[in-house]
């Protein structure tokens, strides 16, 4: 009977620590406070009450909802992984337009992100971001100035978002086209070494076969003989091995998301 017992109550335990286990898994996100969570203490007064103006009014002009967070840790996670957990966790934007933004800042980690909501991904685009973070926010960051790397990612969200990306769009084609130019040299680069590589095995091949010999004859003229064991370079033979190995070519409370959803657009970066 005991044995009996044993196993359905062993799946019933699985089953009741599963759910345990993986609420336990989950990073710990901290509460929604406000247009901007300062957890990491980044901003000063000032700083704040301009950023967080600048973020309502754009909210009530559009209803998207902006959101920056600044956080001490990631908790062992990579930034893509933790912002799009928590920009779901605080449901951002409108439930029907999902146009909400997750503007995230992990100091210690010397990580950042823009994760963008569903709704928004074709204005604020993942070149878009990538852009806004290499040139409006990690040099300044690099510096030191957290607070005006995070005003000026909020300045440049905000004036893409407005309709106003012209000027942004002109930095991602330039971006592109230097992109474009790294991969073509590095294929041209990876190009050579396998041409070098090639060149050294066949010359180590024949070197490792003896190698063709010449031969002077009587008559003062010279004729090339075969490698000593092989055939490869007898008429007729259809084996050569040359002519295969060269072959082809925190504000005021009572702020809540509304509902929206991520799926993981954006673009991440670090300084």
């Amino acid at each position: 009977m005991t044995k009996t017992l044993v196993r359905p109550l062993a799946i019933l335990f699985v089953f009741l620590l599963f759910p345990l286990l993986a609420a336990a898994a989950e990073p710990n996100y901290p509460a929604l406070t406000g247009r901007i969570v300062d957890n990491s203490n980044l901003l000063n007064a000032e700083a704040f009450s301009r950023i967080e103006q600048k973020l309502r009014a754009h909210e009530e002009k559009t209803s998207d909802q902006v959101v920056v967070a600044t956080l001490p840790s990631l908790q062992g996670y990579p930034i893509e992984e933790f912002a799009n957990g928590l920009f779901r966790a605080w449901k951002l934007g409108d439930k029907a337009k999902n146009n909400g933004v997750l503007f995230i800042v992990a100091p210690n980690e010397r990580k950042v992100r823009i994760e963008v909501g569903y709704g928004l991904e074709g204005a604020l685009t993942d070149a878009l971001s990538k852009v806004i973070i290499t040139t409006a926010v990690a040099p300044k960051f690099k510096n030191g100035d957290f607070a005006g790397g995070i005003e000026g990612g909020v300045d440049a969200i905000l004036s893409i978002l407005a309709g106003d990306a012209e000027e942004w769009q002109r930095r991602a084609q330039i971006r592109s086209d230097e992109s474009s130019w790294v991969e073509t040299a590095a294929v041209i680069f990876v190009m050579i070494m396998v041409f070098i590589l090639i060149v050294s095995f066949m010359r180590e091949l024949g070197r490792s076969s003896g190698g063709a010999r010449r031969h002077r004859t009587r008559d003062g003229r010279w004729i090339v003989l075969p490698p000593s064991g092989g055939s490869g370079w007898s008429g007729g033979s259809s084996s050569g091995g040359w002519g295969s190995g060269w072959g082809g070519g925190s504000s005021s409370g009572g702020f809540s998301g509304g509902g929206g959803s991520s799926g993981g657009g954006g673009a991440s970066g670090d300084w």
